[in-house]
């Protein structure tokens, strides 16, 4: 399984996302310019040039693209041409962004900082006043005593939000009225990667406390966990098969302390019900940050800390394994 190496990020990458035909790989990282890349053979289309801070999180729909950053701001854009379409200030750093299933709303969640609290923001895409003024039709306030947010996606038939916490909690909100439906915490550390199944029936979670973790969307029930012995930054579950793909590794800044085999930078893949390890593939030399499957399941993506994304196209092997019992 050799990979293709995309490298046009000179720091960190921070997110990556296909499109949903698969075609189009999206990468965020900490030096400014989100890319845009082929899947398929690795060459960059562009970048979409604008922030001045670190880009935390990227979406795309069928026609834009959503980026959200720590220089206090979001960004919309036409995918095809990296044109600017809105851009709207925030008063803290913007955590995470989405596009709606639909395509008709936008989620925005900020940071807890500068006097600040955490919050949620859903626009309306139909009214071009609320992206104008950067008024939301919602705005879901989360209280200074409780934990920030830090990664929310859209639930099911975007009725609801799955939103993940800096103390593990992970809730539930509804996306009409705001109002918090549901709330376990299972999670001992911060949650740094929520990922809905394609049918979005049910997510995983990544957190720091080394684990990763599998949940009913809609009664957040949790089904099963998958055990590692270091923090986990992003998981993401296959389309194809019964597989869920791990990456982590240690905390970055102790990365120059140890060598690589030691940091345990390999992205691990468990079966989904079992929760045993598979497989696990090497190369990164510093902590994966995020991991996708490709929409058809037959790759995978993952980006990291050391600037790199490598594309990896599943062999035969991968396809024909069986896990016995």
């Amino acid at each position: 399984m050799k990979p293709i190496l995309l490298h046009g990020h000179e720091r960190a990458i921070t997110q990556i996302r296909y499109n949903r035909e698969g075609d189009l790989l999206f990468s965020a990282a900490k030096d400014h310019s989100p890319s845009v890349w082929y899947s398929d053979n690795g060459e960059r289309l562009g970048t979409y040039d604008g922030h001045s801070g670190v880009v935390w999180c990227i979406d795309r729909d069928s026609t834009r693209v959503v980026t959200g950053s720590g220089d206090n701001s979001y960004i919309i854009w036409d995918c095809e041409t990296g044109k600017q379409l809105h851009r709207i200030d925030t008063r803290a750093a913007v955590r995470s962004c989405g596009f709606s299933y639909s395509g008709r709303a936008l989620l925005i969640t900020t940071d807890q900082q500068r006097g600040y609290e955490s919050e949620i923001l859903l626009f309306g895409l139909d009214d071009p006043d609320q992206i104008n003024k950067g008024e939301p039709y919602l705005r879901i306030p989360i209280p200074k005593d409780n934990a920030k947010i830090t990664t929310a996606v859209w639930g099911k038939l975007d009725r609801y939000l799955i939103v993940g916490h800096e103390n593990g909690e992970v809730s539930q909100f509804d996306a009409v009225t705001g109002e918090k439906l549901r709330h376990v915490l299972e999670h001992k550390k911060a949650i740094s990667d929520i990922n809905m199944y394609k049918d979005d029936s049910m997510f995983v979670t990544a957190s720091k406390d080394s684990t990763a973790k599998l949940f009913d969307a809609d009664e957040l029930t949790l089904l099963k966990t998958y055990k590692t012995e270091r923090p986990v930054n992003s998981a993401a579950l296959s389309s194809l098969k019964d597989h869920v793909v791990l990456g982590g590794g240690q905390e970055a800044i102790d990365v120059t302390t140890t060598a690589a085999q030691a940091g345990k930078f390999d992205a691990r893949f468990y079966h989904v019900i079992f929760e045993e390890e598979i497989g696990r593939v090497k190369g990164h030399f510093g902590p994966i940050n995020s991991v996708r499957f490709h929409p058809d399941g037959k790759s995978y993506s993952s980006g990291g800390e050391d600037g790199y994304v490598r594309v990896h196209q599943f062999d035969q092997s991968y396809f024909d394994f069986e896990f016995e019992y």
